[in-house]
């Protein structure tokens, strides 16, 4: 690969979503005294957050909709009684606490330091603006890269090529000399492969690929090809 410019994205990449995500739902509802059957709502919850991130990439919800509707949803699952406050002091609460944890894929700081003589390093992330930033800060993966792109900055998400022609002209990157590492196929790798770019597709998560192309299973094997 000829690599100047290398976007990563962050949730299920480099920042492990899940193992945070379990953390900071086991404090919030401490934090409240929920008896919830922490496992049973872990299980019901993750497929159901999944799907409604698709169907917000996808621009059929909103962020809010989001928010509440895979809560209620697996509140609903495991037959949790709870009202529509409740739902949303929760889920205002998961926002405010998620950054607090910090959990990271098995050596990002390592990698990213071997990478960071060599190319520009952005981000490139659908997640929320207010969230992604903190979640940078405070893993300490903020000082590795130049420029952080999100969704609602630019106004549209991955895989939308606005997204993909956003971050190269304000990175000053070429397609051809750029590449894009992520965990979501169709929004980060299709995403960036049809806009030129490069893609190694990290196969973190049991996401099985629809086409051939550069892949790792943990982040180690970056050096293979950078």
């Amino acid at each position: 690969m000829h690599i100047k410019h290398i976007f990563f994205d962050l949730d299920h990449t480099l920042w492990d979503f899940e193992a945070n995500s379990k953390k900071t739902f086991s404090y919030i509802f401490d934090k409240n005294g929920l008896e919830i059957k922490f496992n049973d709502f872990i299980e019901v919850y993750q497929p159901i957050n999944h799907r409604y991130w698709k169907l917000f990439r996808e621009d059929k919800v909103t962020k809010s909709q989001l928010r509440y509707g895979r809560l209620k949803e697996a509140f609903q699952a495991i037959d949790f009684k709870s009202d529509d406050e409740l739902i949303h002091l929760l889920s205002e609460e998961y926002i405010t606490y998620l950054a607090n944890h910090n959990a990271l894929f098995e050596n990002a700081i390592p990698v990213l330091e071997y990478l960071q003589p060599k190319y520009k390093m952005h981000i490139i992330t659908n997640g929320f603006e207010e969230v992604q930033h903190r979640k940078l800060k405070n893993s300490n993966l903020l000082p590795f890269f130049d420029e952080i792109i999100t969704s609602e900055k630019v106004g549209v998400k991955k895989p939308n090529p606005r997204i993909f022609e956003y971050a190269l002209d304000i990175t000053g990157a070429v397609n051809g000399e750029s590449v894009m590492i992520g965990d979501n196929f169709e929004a980060d790798i299709l995403g960036a492969k049809n806009m030129g770019m490069q893609v190694i597709f990290c196969k973190f998560n049991g996401e099985s690929a629809t086409e051939e192309v550069s892949s790792v299973e943990n982040l180690l094997e970056l050096k293979n090809f950078l």
